[in-house]
This record gives C-alpha cells, structure tokens and sequence, in this order.
C-alpha cells in the first residue's frame, strides 16, 4: 500500500468566494477544539515549525488545519511580486471563510475554534477574530505583526497570546505597540534567546507548549 504523504494526509478542498483553498484537517480523537494555521510570508501549509506546532497540539486533543492562503497561481504571482503576502485585508478575508467552513463542516462545527497566525498571518488572524467575534475563541501569534491588523485590534475580543523571540528586537516593538491597543485579554510572552524563526535549540517547543496551554485554557 503506497505511503500517504504530507500533502494527502487530511486533504480538504475549502471554497471561499471564487477560490479554493488546499489545506491539511486533522482531528485526534475526543478534539476540544480547532486550530487554524495562517502562515507567514512566503510560506504555505508545509511550512515545517507552523506543521510542528500543529502536532504538538494534535497530542494535547486539539485538531488543526492548516491551510494555503493564496491558490496555486497567487503563489506563483507573489514569488515574484510579495505583494499578496502583505495584503492583509485579503487574507483575513479568507482565513474568516476558512472560519465559515469549519463552522458548518459537520466533522468541525461543534468544536471551538482558534486561529494561530505567524509573521503577517498574525495580524491576518487579528482581522479575522475581530470579523468573527462570535466564532473564533482564541488567538495566538508567533513572531507575528499584529501591528498590520491596524484598526482591528481594539475589536478584536479573543483571549490573544502574542509570542516573540527575545532577540527580535523590530518585532518585540511592534507586539508591544499593538498589545496597548488591544482591550480584549491577552499577553506578550518573549522567549529567550529565540531570533524570528524560533530555529534556536528549544525555542519552537516553547512556543508550542505556551500555544497548546492558551488554546486549552480558552477552546471549551
């Protein structure tokens, strides 16, 4: 029997206005919630830290689908332009679709959702949780920039856990600006020692376990 691979395993097709989006559902058994990955610049739904973190919380009953944001050819256009990749407004539209579909799927719609967003797909998600207060139960950025969700942040009222590397001094600035904006309970949590990709030895697993215990907390 041939070996299912990273791109099959949990295939689901997601439309969304005029597009359809490719993503990875994956559900343990007895899931308390949902977790939905907005990656970063640049990046897609095999992005290796976005898919360890997604395991690790699968092992804590939680499921996750991670999706690509942009089509097929939208990637094509932004590896030459990275022009889509920062429209903000654009992605928050589809990571809310994304929402919308979770909510009526039959496999997902009694599970509570939350949205981890990295890089601009932190601040994607934060346009989304504001669009969707009613639905999406928590947040979590990791190295993010919620500063891009920009008039949103107040709105936003999701329990919000912002996660920044100590050594990325642009970002820690950013997060801090845009915590004071926000009215909504949250926390800026800065990891030691960890640059903006988290590659340093141990930094992605503290990033996962802080993520797994907000989305725990706030999933019920």
């Amino acid at each position: 029997m041939p070996t299912m691979t990273a791109r099959e395993e949990g295939l689901v097709h997601v439309p969304i206005g005029p597009v359809t989006l490719d993503g990875n559902l994956l559900i343990p058994h007895a899931a308390t919630g949902l977790v939905l990955f907005a990656h970063g610049s640049g990046s897609s739904r095999f992005s290796t830290r976005n898919r360890h973190v997604a395991e690790f919380l699968r092992e804590g009953s939680l499921g996750t689908l991670l999706i690509d944001l942009l089509t097929a050819e939208e990637e094509r256009v932004d590896e030459r332009t990275a022009h889509l990749r920062f429209d903000i407004n654009m992605l928050a539209g589809r990571l809310a679709g994304a929402v919308e579909w979770l909510s009526q799927n039959p496999e997902t719609k009694s599970l509570p959702i939350g949205l981890f967003g990295a890089s601009t797909g932190g601040g994607a998600a934060l346009v989304a949780a504001a669009r969707h207060p009613d639905r999406v139960a928590a947040v979590v950025s990791r190295g993010g920039r919620p500063d891009l969700a920009g008039d949103a942040l107040p709105l936003v009222k999701a329990p919000t856990l912002l996660i920044v590397g100590g050594d990325d001094d642009p970002v820690i600035g950013m997060n801090r600006r845009a915590f004071e904006q926000m009215t909504a309970v949250r926390r800026l949590e800065i990891v030691p020692g960890a640059t903006h990709l988290f590659e340093e030895r141990g930094t992605l697993e503290r990033v996962a376990e802080l993520a797994r215990d907000w989305f725990q907390t706030y999933l019920r």
